[in-house]
């Protein structure tokens, strides 16, 4: 029985034991009010920007025809790799009524005077064959002759234009051709559409959009409130959000000279080159953020923002750390901050790595 009660007492003190050195780690992590100590570590920091937009073509070219007419074929879709000059869509004229009769009349009335130029010309060259007229009006017929030769072939070609789609002598067609190479990105007009002719005084029917899809770039806007970090060349970082493991890095190329304004708020747009060599494939459209990093700091002693107290308007920062024994009243000391990201803010002076810092306690919601 003395044996079970001296077990009993050695297994107590050891307990108390335990618990000590327990309350005494838990003093040594923990601050006033039991939060939770917070280390200084090394790492990394970056002041940045964020530019938020989309990936698209840097040249991109919008198809359009000159004449009017209804799509007879369309030899693209959308996807498909074109070289400049290949044929897209095929135009059938659809004159009025209206503009074929005029057409044709202005035909009839070429011809009547192209015949009325050619007899006028054969007469005088036999009449200066016999020396009766002068070399001065020959020449001023044989100029008449051809003016009206042209003006007929000028409105045969457009009746040929409005009946066919195509000159008689092949030199021109209403087939529409490709601008440049590229890929077809959209094709908005299907065989029986429509189609209106671009002018001076009308933008036309688009008929397909067509981009270099070798040569894409970041275009996106910043606030105002940082675009005056911002210089051309700085680096930036691309978070696709279609692509969340993809890195994509680029460099700042372009920073508009005003801003636009949307929802109340000032924006400036911003372009992005995207470095060469990457082998994320990339689609036009992608929505993406980019980080441009203004300054970055590497292997540097960090703490987290929200455990720095700051005074004197900011100028001085201040953190808490634990007293000097586990009895000891924590005690409040002075550091030097540097760069900070909004999260993480760097320690030049007054700390070493290992230090724990305790957080301030929380706000009283109470007392508001």
């Amino acid at each position: 029985m003395k044996k079970v009660f001296k077990l009993l007492i050695i297994l107590g003190v050891l307990a108390g034991g335990a618990v000590g050195v327990y309350a005494w780690l838990q003093s040594r992590d923990s601050g006033a009010g039991g939060l939770k100590s917070v280390e200084v570590t090394l790492g990394s920091v970056t002041e940045k920007a964020v530019a938020v937009g989309q990936i698209q073509p840097r040249m991109e070219f919008a198809v359009k025809s000159k004449i009017s007419g209804i799509v007879k074929t369309a030899f693209v879709e959308v996807g498909q790799a074109v070289r400049a000059g290949d044929p897209l869509f095929d135009i059938l004229p659809d004159p009025t009524p209206s503009e074929r009769v005029e057409a044709e009349g202005r035909v009839e009335k070429a011809r009547s005077s192209f015949n009325l130029a050619e007899a006028d010309y054969n007469r005088a060259t036999e009449l200066h064959r016999q020396a009766i007229l002068s070399r001065e009006l020959l020449d001023a017929k044989k100029e008449a002759y051809e003016r009206s030769k042209i003006e007929l072939d000028r409105a045969q070609d457009s009746l040929d234009l409005l009946r066919k789609g195509r000159l008689s002598n092949g030199s021109s067609e209403s087939i529409i051709r490709a601008p440049a190479a590229g890929v077809v990105l959209s094709r908005k007009v299907n065989p029986g559409d429509p189609v209106v002719p671009l002018t001076s005084y009308q933008e036309g029917t688009p008929l397909a959009t067509i981009a270099d899809m070798s040569d894409l770039i970041f275009k996106g806007t910043v606030d105002e409130i940082d675009v005056g970090k911002l210089a051309e060349g700085l680096p930036a970082r691309l978070r696709i959000g279609a692509l969340p493991d993809a890195t994509v890095t680029g460099k700042l190329a372009k920073i508009a000279p005003q801003a636009t304004e949307k929802d109340n708020a000032k924006l400036f747009e911003v372009e992005i080159e995207l470095d060469p060599g990457q082998k994320t494939v990339l689609r036009a459209g992608y929505s993406a953020n980019a980080d441009l990093v203004i300054r970055e700091k590497k292997d540097i002693l960090l703490v987290p923002e929200r455990v720095v107290t700051f005074e004197d308007g900011g100028k001085k920062a201040f953190v808490t750390l634990p007293g000097d024994t586990p009895k000891a009243p924590p005690k409040k000391v002075e550091i030097q901050t540097g760069l900070s990201d909004g999260l993480n803010c760097e320690v030049i002076a007054g700390l070493k790595k290992g230090d724990m810092v305790i957080p301030p306690p929380p706000k009283d919601s109470s007392a508001f």
